[in-house]
């Protein structure tokens, strides 16, 4: 099996990357009152062989807490608690940029900690149900919708999370723009129904984004910024929309000139989603300078294909990884991967389904 191009080493923006090989960002709900622990880091040291490593989704405030035991990174306990983990990522070379999600109305209100409020740029409730430990699952919360302040508000927590992300030691952090969490519940038409300067139309839509983006940019570093976005994705209620290839092309042109070190496109066509278009992925191509990470169903020969045939400049694996921590051993060796997946301990807590996945 040919991978040479897959195990190159290769420059993101600057930063060396042993290979090409990204771990995705997958929430695996491991950290107890949401802050990073010993087992985590020992998880993610494990897969320190990737060139590079994207955490789980990071909540940058109090309100993105939605889910059970999702870590956060906007307290002092939670930075020293990532400090293991980069420490531990760092020994194997591999680099790591945190996910900072915002859950927005993806959330039920007893999943956040006092004090804190589940908001969306609009007040419509997510389709479904949020598992609550303890009582299991609930009915979504009634978020309520964001007002000028509160937007300036969730910017200004996105920067601190960024500088205390870089205080943790991450090499950079990713803006999760996809999923139907709180950035594209702003850029999606099915549930952005403001009418003031952040709805309304594919600039308005993209403001909160952009201005994320920007804020993150001055205070960390362009070189140090990515933006993982989802396109036709259908999770938590998003879809498409009568505008939506029209708006990732203008979104894709603007974070271009913001000069970011990375685009992520999610494909989850391999999971029952639908496929998002070539058309899309090549816009990205064509309009954006800085990487384009790939991602969907891989497994490494169509990773060094699409490799080879430039449609990407590195290729993210999600659940190989959660099987085979040894994943780019595999790869050079050419040795079977681990497929057979505990989908019963993916969020569940302790190192059962996390760390005893074996080597080969």
């Amino acid at each position: 099996m040919n991978t040479q191009k897959l195990l190159s080493n290769y420059s993101l923006a600057g930063l060396e990357l042993q290979n090409k090989i990204v771990m995705a960002p997958m929430t695996r709900s491991r950290a107890i009152k949401n802050i990073p622990n010993e087992l985590m880091a020992t998880y993610y040291g494990q897969r320190n062989t990737a060139g590079l490593i994207i955490t789980e989704g990071t909540s940058p405030s109090p309100n993105g807490l939605g889910y059970p035991r999702i870590p956060g990174v906007f307290s002092k306990e939670q930075v020293e608690g990532w400090k293991l983990v980069t420490q531990a990522v760092h020994k194997g070379g591999a680099k790591i940029f945190i996910q900072l999600m915002h859950t927005g109305r993806v959330s039920h209100k007893e999943n956040l900690p006092p004090g804190a409020e589940v908001v969306s740029p609009s007040s419509k409730i997510v389709s479904g149900e949020m598992y609550v430990d303890g009582k299991g699952a609930l009915p979504h919360t009634e978020p309520k919708e964001m007002t000028q302040g509160d937007i300036q508000h969730a910017i200004e927590e996105y920067v601190k999370a960024s500088k205390n992300a870089i205080e943790a030691g991450f090499d950079g952090i990713e803006l999760h723009g996809a999923n139907g969490y709180l950035i594209e519940q702003f850029l999606n038409a099915n549930i952005n129904n403001r009418t003031d300067g952040y709805g309304g139309s594919i600039e308005n839509r993209c403001k909160f984004a952009l201005e994320i983006a920007k804020s993150v940019v001055v205070a960390i570093g362009h070189n140090k910024v990515g933006i993982r976005l989802s396109p036709y994705g259908v999770f938590n209620d998003t879809g498409a929309f009568a505008e939506v290839e029209g708006q990732y092309t203008y979104l894709v042109k603007e974070l271009n000139k913001i000069g970011i070190a990375y685009i992520h496109i999610v494909d989850h066509s391999a999971m029952g989603a639908p496929e998002v278009p070539e058309s899309i992925k090549s816009s990205v191509r064509k309009n954006f300078s800085g990487t384009y990470i790939l991602s969907g169903g891989y497994d490494a020969n169509k990773a060094e294909k699409d490799l080879e045939d430039g449609k990407g400049d590195l290729v993210a694996f999600g659940r190989p990884f959660i099987g085979n921590p040894d994943l780019v051993d595999r790869i050079r060796k050419g040795i079977e991967w681990n497929m057979n997946l505990d989908m019963n301990t993916f969020y569940t807590p302790g190192e059962k389904g996390y760390t005893d996945y074996p080597f080969s």
